[in-house]
């Protein structure tokens, strides 16, 4: 069974950095596509961005690209560094896995981690 853990979350100010982790549980992390979606309160789960299998193409959403960096080690882990954060970042972060190259679709993702909070203050 697939396992996600994220980790890094936390509670920081307009303009702080985080740097998010996801650690799976399979060998075969390096060959799936990894995503960072997102869920802000009262919000629908959104997209933030993907990377290819063995650190492939990567993309953004507009809200992420330019502050947001995506990365794999292609051992066991993803990362989403996020820099100047801003309020409305404020959400709960899920890594996710899937097979589709440069998905951006929630459905093409069917292994999920719990998520983390990631509350930024103004």
């Amino acid at each position: 069974q697939v396992q996600l853990v994220e980790s890094g979350g936390g509670l920081v100010q307009a303009g702080a950095s985080l740097r998010l982790s996801c650690t799976a549980n399979i060998r075969t992390f390096s060959i799936h596509q990894t995503a960072w979606f997102r869920q802000g309160p009262g919000k629908e789960r959104e997209f933030v961005a993907t990377i290819g299998r063995r650190g492939g193409s990567t993309y953004y959403s507009d809200s992420a690209k330019d502050r947001f960096t995506i990365s794999r080690d292609n051992d066991k882990t993803a990362y989403l560094e996020m820099n100047s954060l801003m309020p409305e970042d404020t959400a709960i972060y899920y890594c996710a896995l899937g097979r589709v190259p440069g998905s951006t679709n929630s459905a093409n993702y069917p292994y999920w981690g719990q998520g983390t909070q990631v509350t930024v203050s103004s």
